[in-house]
């Protein structure tokens, strides 16, 4: 046998939250390369392409508009107040069920190629943002439409988008984890995501729900907070305050630390569970 045989050792991996984020430097290309396969097989499939990725929230805002308008004192831009939130939520609930799925489902790539394991929950978030910047041409639009004035605040846009790209990838990967476990995590998160979705602001102005457990439903919600970050720059036009900005910054890359470190943790398991 060669001297100048290498054996991997599983031992020597001391960090492999570490190790994880060395793999994805090595693989970036192929991540991307994944995305645009994201990309192009979605719309690929789909008459409408791209211009569906702006129907959906705006489809979903006339509807609501339509049902909510009469119930809600928003200085007569309620279209404009619900698909900011809507862009936003789409954003987070579109990529973690994604990912969820893509992981439980779609893992036999791994037994094909080698890939980090955190590369499809990557992608997917990545697939997240282009459709997110898509979606900002029918907010832009609304906002034309109802007259609502696109402020210097939307310079902060980007860490909006930036802070909720974090916390969904770092909740992806706890999700998509513990999906691999207990696959019937997939047919229960769209419950989930209904419940979460309506104990949002999104449909409705936080004031309506501000006083329910003195204030403590919407403070430990962690989408209150970055959603309402999103809204703040967008729709409302103002300059987050210092504590929201902590707030936002510390809840995204939290998650996101958390998430890295559970998932790199277990993913050696997952051979026996894929």
């Amino acid at each position: 046998m060669s001297q100048n045989t290498q054996f991997y050792d599983s031992t020597k991996s001391k960090n492999p939250a570490l190790d994880e984020i060395k793999e994805i430097l090595k693989f970036k290309d192929l991540i991307a390369q994944l995305v645009r396969r994201d990309i192009v097989t979605r719309y690929k499939r789909s008459s409408l392409g791209i211009i569906w990725t702006m129907l959906n929230p705006l489809g979903t805002m006339i509807i609501m508009s339509i049902v909510f308008s009469r119930l809600f004192d928003l200085r007569g831009a309620y279209p404009a107040f619900i698909i900011t939130n809507l862009v936003a939520w789409n954003f987070f609930a579109q990529t973690t069920a994604a990912t969820l799925s893509n992981m439980i489902w779609g893992s036999d790539l791994f037994q094909r190629i080698y890939l980090p394991r955190t590369s499809i929950v990557i992608s997917t978030i990545g697939t997240g943002i282009i459709n997110i910047l898509f979606s900002l041409v029918p907010l832009a639009v609304i906002y034309l439409f109802t007259k609502t004035p696109i402020s210097e605040t939307f310079i902060l846009l980007p860490i909006a988008i930036l802070f909720l790209a974090a916390f969904a990838l770092g909740f992806s990967l706890i999700l998509s984890a513990i999906g691999v476990f207990f696959p019937d995590v997939s047919e229960m998160y769209p419950i989930v995501l209904t419940a979460w979705m309506y104990l949002t602001p999104i449909i409705y102005p936080e004031e309506m729900i501000a006083d329910v457990l003195n204030g403590w439903l919407l403070y430990l919600n962690p989408l209150y907070h970055l959603i309402k970050f999103f809204r703040l720059v967008t729709f409302d036009g103002l300059y987050p305050t210092t504590q929201e900005f902590i707030i936002a910054l510390v809840l995204s890359f939290g998650v996101l630390i958390i998430g890295w470190t559970f998932f790199t943790r277990q993913a050696k398991k997952f051979a026996y569970y894929v």
